[in-house]
């Protein structure tokens, strides 16, 4: 089984090159962040036409995140508990029947926290609090569960090209980093991590042409359950969908997985 994550950056406007990678590609499961439209206005009959059950938890013009699956939803789970008053659109989560049980497979759009000093830095904090509880909550269930996204977290020096530049940005802040640190101590693996020790970015920023310079970061990650771990066999970022018509600035992380 093939699982994949992509900040799409708006589906709107990548609808083409979404429709035309999940075409080329095929990849069974496919977990989007910031697709920036409400559920209605999400093209679902165009994604459906490939073969694809899709799930949406969307948010006008901000935020948004969905999950396309070749295979039929036993659960669906929308929003991250703890916290009534929040009203972003940041995780859906989907069960899967395989061979032997059950897949769990959570997307999450964890929060930027820029600028640093604000309310935005200060939900991101509090949002990663809250993700700790519930993957303590997934991880009690002793299943495959795989807790992908976009981190908004650089891990190490080495997930960023120029780490220096990225010194005080909340995507590297030490707060940023504890709480990295403590999730995945949990008992999660870091998928990139478990099959290279090369840099392997994910993201390049469009306002410092970052791609011309392959000036990147990873932020995109693929946190594994041991059940999960035990089953992965490769992950592939698709560098390629960067150098597309009219791309996204993150590009899409496949893991692939024996279930």
């Amino acid at each position: 089984m093939r699982i994949a994550t992509w900040n799409i950056n708006g589906v709107k406007a990548r609808q083409g090159l979404l429709l035309k990678w999940l075409e080329d590609v095929s990849p069974d499961i496919v977990c989007l962040q910031e697709i920036k439209s409400v559920d209605e206005a999400f093209p679902r009959m165009e994604i459906e036409a490939l073969g694809y059950n899709v799930e949406t938890h969307g948010q006008k013009s901000w935020n948004g995140v969905a999950i396309l699956s070749k295979h039929r939803f036993d659960e669906v789970t929308r929003g991250l508990p703890g916290d009534d008053a929040d009203e972003q659109s940041r995780l859906i989560e989907g069960v899967f029947s395989v061979e032997g049980g059950v897949v769990r497979v959570c997307c999450i759009y964890l929060p930027n926290g820029n600028p640093v000093g604000t309310d935005k830095f200060t939900y991101k904090l509090s949002w990663m609090d809250r993700l700790h509880s519930f993957v303590e909550e997934r991880l009690a269930l002793e299943e495959p569960f795989i807790l992908l996204g976009d981190y908004n977290i650089i891990p190490a020096a080495i997930d960023a090209k120029n780490p220096k530049q990225w010194v005080g940005d909340a995507l590297f802040r030490p707060e940023s980093a504890e709480k990295w640190r403590a999730l995945v101590n949990l008992g999660l693996t870091d998928a990139i991590r478990a099959v290279t020790d090369e840099p392997s970015y994910t993201f390049w920023d469009f306002k410092t042409f970052g791609w011309d310079r392959d000036d990147g970061i990873r932020i995109d990650h693929l946190l594994l359950s041991p059940q999960a771990a035990d089953r992965l066999n490769d992950v592939i970022v698709h560098r390629e969908v960067r150098g597309m018509d009219k791309p996204s600035d993150h590009v899409p992380v496949e893991g692939d997985f024996a279930f």
